[in-house]
């Protein structure tokens, strides 16, 4: 499949007033299948005097509350004896996922073969935007297990006519790529760093290998760390976001913002501190919901579920690779923010600093931070950092090119530097850092005041 290729041409390239009439459409009768079929919706109507005949629109949607992960938690044992989001019955289940449990306890989610075959339909969509198609040969790095995404690529791939080698993990031997010859691998920038830090340990070059596109997800990252990674690959990478919940959006060959398929998902930006939606082009939280074709089914239905990432609508306008669906910027979780003097820092301000592109031929891109509070009431950030030989670095020139990068667009933080708030760097040799202990998917940015 080339380049600019469609996998849904039809809903992929709707005229936006078409796009905009059948959200409307498939937003009532989401409204009314969870009035039926949902326990959950049903007392919530009920309790907050929504009628769902009077829910038409995308409008009348912003008017209805917003739950979230706890709204979930709290409906599902061991504190229900049901699980009350579940809106099918159980012979019609397909399969059973939880989330990562990262924020709390594991959110359950049911999902039908229809629920399976839309999953699979973004992923499609966003494969085909990314120039895969028939004949592709793509390892799949994330993990097969609770969580959806692995599979829900997997039953993509087979849509498109690709293939997948399921590797769950990207410690696979070289034998993988010479044999197999993929021309894609999916998986986090660490995971792919890794990867080629180890291909050059054996005395290989990722560049001189079949790999034509990198797909990068599983977390957010900044921009200085793809480009990175672009560099020591030598080829294009496409982000994705994903989650269990069914958002599903990817960059296209344009890479100018990830495409919401917004005739599968609807997802608006909501500021909790405000109490509001914001137009496009404002930060805040994503809140989807879920929108089923007339006559489809749904395993678990969610209506302006907050997923506490939060987002900005970049555009809606007809993309250069013909897509008329709305971009966002990719979504940060809010989970990963920490507050220091009135000022956020997220996971990807650390981030960020430390792949500067100088600091990289000294450093493997691993790291951590911390934050505590001093003595004298002020805010230290602590910055470990892993290096190829912390003996022979020139650790000034890092961390001042941190400073100077972590600390641009932080003004307040710039303000308080020195007085009130101070960094200080530690620099390990290979797996000295205390998240290479740690089973799963790390905490880097860890709040310890």
């Amino acid at each position: 499949m080339a380049t600019g290729h469609y996998f849904d041409p039809i809903h992929e390239t709707l005229p936006r007033d078409e796009l905009d009439a059948l959200i409307d459409k498939r937003i009532r009768y989401t409204v009314e299948y969870a009035s039926l079929h949902s326990p959950f919706y049903q007392r919530w109507f009920r309790e907050h005097g929504i009628k769902p005949r009077d829910v038409q629109c995308h409008d009348d949607l912003r008017k209805l509350p917003i739950i979230s992960g706890r709204t979930i938690r709290e409906n599902q044992p061991p504190l229900k004896e049901d699980f009350f989001f579940r809106s099918v019955s159980w012979e019609d289940i397909f399969t059973v996922h939880e989330t990562s449990g990262t924020s709390g306890t594991p959110k359950s989610f049911f999902l039908t073969w229809e629920d399976w075959e839309r999953y699979a339909s973004k992923y499609a969509r966003i494969f085909a935007s990314q120039g895969f198609g028939r004949g592709d040969r793509v390892v799949i790095c994330a993990s097969y297990g609770m969580n959806v995404g692995a599979n829900t690529m997997t039953l993509a791939a087979r849509d498109i006519g690709m293939t997948i080698i399921p590797t769950g993990k990207c410690t696979f031997p070289r034998r993988i790529l010479d044999s197999y010859r993929p021309t894609g691998i999916v998986g986090s920038v660490f995971k792919l760093l890794r990867l080629a830090r180890q291909l050059k340990e054996e005395g290989h070059d990722p560049q001189h290998t079949s790999i034509e596109r990198l797909i990068v997800g599983g977390e957010s990252f900044a921009d200085e760390s793809r480009k990175y990674l672009a560099e020591v690959w030598d080829r294009n990478v496409f982000n994705t976001y994903g989650s269990t919940e069914g958002t599903m959006c990817g960059e296209c060959t344009e890479q100018s913002g990830l495409h919401v398929p917004e005739d599968l998902v609807h997802l608006d930006v909501y500021d909790p501190t405000m109490g509001g939606f914001v137009p496009d082009g404002e930060c805040g939280r994503a809140v989807l919901t879920t929108l089923l074709p007339e006559g489809g089914r749904c395993g678990t239905l969610l209506i302006n579920y907050d997923t506490e990432d939060t987002t900005v609508v970049i555009s809606r306008d007809i993309c250069p690779c013909g897509r008329t669906h709305m971009k966002i910027y990719t979504p940060q979780r809010e989970a990963e923010t920490v507050w220091i003097l009135g000022t956020p820092v997220n996971r990807v301000d650390i981030e960020r600093g430390v792949f500067q592109r100088e600091n990289m031929e000294y450093l493997t891109g691993e790291y951590e931070a911390f934050v505590d509070v001093e003595d004298d009431g002020g805010v230290m950030l602590r910055v470990c950092m892993e290096a190829f030989d912390p003996a022979v670095i020139p650790r000034e020139d890092i961390g001042e090119r941190f400073i100077t990068s972590f600390l641009r667009f932080k003004p307040g933080l710039a303000q308080a530097f020195s007085q009130d708030f101070r960094v200080q760097f530690n620099f390990t040799s290979r797996e000295g850092l205390e998240l290479s202990r740690v089973k799963g998917r790390p905490k880097r940015l860890l709040d310890r005041r």
